[in-house]
């Protein structure tokens, strides 16, 4: 089988995982290809990505490795029988990596959290909110390209809409102030959210500027609960673009800043009040 030149997220995740299985276990690549009679270079290969691991490839490598957490192996079982496409694959030639490992982390997890300080979540956006969005960005981006961006992050929103992920939004007041689009946009925007913080599976709580104490982060993120903890994703977003996180100790950091910032947020009937009252303060500014 050829190696793959591209491999995906979660093909990444998987060798990333199998090199963290190997390094525990103080194997060199080397000493695990002999014990699993294979060369190097298929080791390096499996972890990078670029090379399939099968599940009894896999369940071999843990026994080598003298893995003993079982539901790490079956979580890692069932990524390795991933082959359906999803829908987000349909852009893979279309829209650059970032946005679609963003899809691919959302659309696989089980439940999902989110801090927002500069803009409303892509989760909750509606379509003319995240146009202006894509079109105040660092390089401007022609008409038909904002389109395509914008579908894709409304299409993303499944994953929130059919409940198949729980989602808690923590949004920063700054978030709620910004107006993408102009006044008229941002006020639709913040009437779509009281709406959507209804949905069943949706948290939605407000972190309001005079909260004493707060100490959040400065970008942008997203925290991706695998079906094992050690499978969880962290999204950043920053000026410098999307980086991903998912090492042990940085998981224990951003559960430990979420922790933070859920603590000081406003419960879910204070936040949908509190988006009213900016709703009716637009009302009387600009009408």
């Amino acid at each position: 089988m050829a190696n793959r030149q591209n491999p995906t997220l979660r093909q990444r995740r998987l060798g990333a995982e199998l090199r963290r299985m190997r390094e525990q276990a103080n194997f060199t690549g080397s000493h695990l290809a002999r014990l699993l009679g294979v060369t190097p270079a298929l080791v390096t290969q499996m972890e990078s990505g670029k090379s399939a691991v099968s599940v009894d490839r896999l369940h071999e490598i843990a026994e080598a490795c003298m893995c003993a957490n079982a539901p790490l192996v079956d979580a890692l079982a069932d990524m390795a029988r991933e082959r359906e496409r999803a829908w987000w694959d349909e852009y893979r030639n279309v829209l650059a990596a970032a946005p679609i490992d963003v899809a691919e982390i959302e659309g696989r997890a089980k439940r999902l959290k989110s801090f927002n300080l500069g803009f409303i979540p892509g989760l909750l956006q509606t379509g003319p909110y995240a146009a202006a969005v894509f079109a105040r960005g660092f390089t401007p981006l022609p008409d038909r390209e904002v389109d395509r961006r914008v579908n894709f992050r409304l299409r993303r929103q499944q994953a929130v809409r059919s409940g198949e992920a729980l989602y808690v939004a923590l949004v920063h007041e700054a978030a709620l102030r910004i107006q993408y689009g102009g006044p008229a946009v941002l006020r639709e925007q913040l009437d779509s959210l009281v709406i959507d913080s209804d949905l069943p599976g949706v948290s939605l709580r407000v972190v309001p500027f005079d909260t004493a104490d707060f100490a959040g982060p400065s970008e942008n993120l997203v925290y991706a609960e695998g079906p094992v903890p050690e499978l969880d994703t962290v999204q950043a977003d920053s000026s410098h673009g999307s980086h991903v996180f998912d090492s042990p100790a940085q998981l224990a950091g951003y559960r430990a800043i979420f922790d933070r910032i859920e603590a000081v947020a406003l419960p879910e009937s204070e936040s949908r009040d509190f988006i009213r009252s900016i709703v009716k303060e637009m009302k009387y500014r600009y009408e």
